[in-house]
């Protein structure tokens, strides 16, 4: 969904999710209507004495419920700084970090691949929420015993961020123990195995979780499982293709302009679709003088009544707005342009803007399975050594 950025702390966007705005109320809510019973376990609590009559009174439990909700996800947003600051350390960029309805999410533009750095980052956050427990503990042995609200927001955030730690170095990857485990398990294996082992066992952990949440009848356990497995899976495929696509260039795996079937800008729209017809193709590079001017497809042409399409041109329907890469990016650089701006194909140009080929999602997948199944990947060349002409191209 949709998010905006509230603010800023050492350098990274913190952003708010919509989602956020919807759980935020019920939290409160939540913590607000259950005060009594809350307040109850509270003090319960070794070294911790609670009037908690007064907690019930009037607006009291509603005020509670805000102020103690507002500071869980405070929390949350120093959890993830925690991860975010040692990332940084070790020279990964932090893109944002958002709250949304599980919680929050900071994102590394590049991924650790050394086990220790994997290691620092993903034990940063629970050892910051342990941290703020503590503190929380701390501060709540400090208040005199006549402020009662004061004593169930320290004591509830104490609980909870520790909860929170503890929870999250659960080996449910990718929460923070299954990166723990990722790491441990990268020692003595590939990354890309280690990955694999690492989110398989998240998925037992999601599965797990999920059953409890139908037998207990808990939504969040249901959702938070959900998100765990295809998380797991997502992150599992997008390192093993990383993995793979290690230094092979999107010249590895494109079509060459000299293999593929252009149009040109004053062409028919009724020419176009004839030779859609005959060519089985449903999106063409438009060009100009070997100069790559848009790209064309089936649904812009059929924009076009069929009366009318001897007197518009391609020129009249094609975009020209494109997404382009050059030949010497890498081939993941290209999925991922593809993935993120939802194209089937991704024309390949030079300096000049001539195009030089076109690089498609079905051209990176053959070629995925190709470097699976035959280990090709071993015979491309690495990004230090020039790129040496070779027999046949990856497709």
């Amino acid at each position: 969904m949709r998010s905006f950025t509230v603010g800023r702390a050492f350098g990274i966007p913190i952003k708010l999710d919509l989602t956020f705005l919807l759980v935020l109320p019920v939290f409160a809510w939540l913590i607000g209507s259950q005060v009594g019973d809350l307040a109850v376990v509270l003090d319960a609590l070794p070294m911790n004495d609670i009037a908690t009559e007064s907690l019930q009174e009037g607006a009291v439990p509603w005020i509670l419920g805000a102020v103690t909700a507002v500071g869980l996800f405070a929390g949350v947003v120093l959890h993830e700084l925690g991860h975010s600051v040692v990332a940084m350390r070790f020279g990964f960029p932090i893109d944002s970090i958002t709250l949304w309805l599980f919680g929050g999410i900071a994102r590394l533009t590049d991924q650790p691949e050394d086990w220790k750095q994997e290691f620092l980052i993903a034990v940063a956050g629970p050892a910051v929420s342990v941290a703020l427990g503590v503190v929380s503990w701390v501060a709540l042995l400090a208040v005199p015993a006549g402020l009662p609200t004061v004593q169930f927001v320290l004591a509830y955030l104490a609980v909870m961020n520790l909860a929170l730690a503890a929870f999250n170095l659960l080996p449910g990857f990718p929460m923070d123990g299954g990166r723990v485990l990722r790491a441990l398990l990268a020692r003595n294996r590939p990354f890309a195995s280690a990955t694999q082992t690492a989110a398989e066992v998240g998925k037992t952990f999601a599965v797990l979780l999920g059953l409890l949440g139908l037998f207990v009848g808990n939504i969040i356990y249901i959702g938070i499982a959900f998100f765990i497995y295809i998380g797991a899976t997502s992150e599992a495929q997008q390192t093993v293709m990383n993995a793979a696509f290690r230094d092979v260039r999107v010249r590895d795996v494109m079509t060459v302009a000299e293999d593929l079937d252009t149009v040109a800008p004053d062409e028919s729209v009724a020419d176009l679709m004839e030779t859609m017809f005959r060519e089985r193709h449903t999106g063409y590079p438009v060009v100009d003088r070997g100069e790559l001017v848009g790209m064309v497809t089936l649904g812009d042409a059929q924009q076009v009544s069929e009366v009318e399409r001897d007197a518009y041109t391609v020129r009249d329907v094609m975009s020209t707005e494109l997404e382009t890469i050059s030949a010497d990016a890498d081939a993941m650089t290209a999925f991922e342009h593809i993935q993120q701006h939802g194209i089937g194909r991704l024309p390949v140009v030079d300096a000049e803007g001539e195009l030089v080929g076109i690089v498609s999602r079905t051209d990176l997948m053959t070629a995925f399975e190709i470097i699976q199944k035959t280990g090709r990947a071993d015979r491309v060349t690495s990004p230090d050594e020039p790129m040496r002409e070779r027999e046949r191209p990856l497709r």
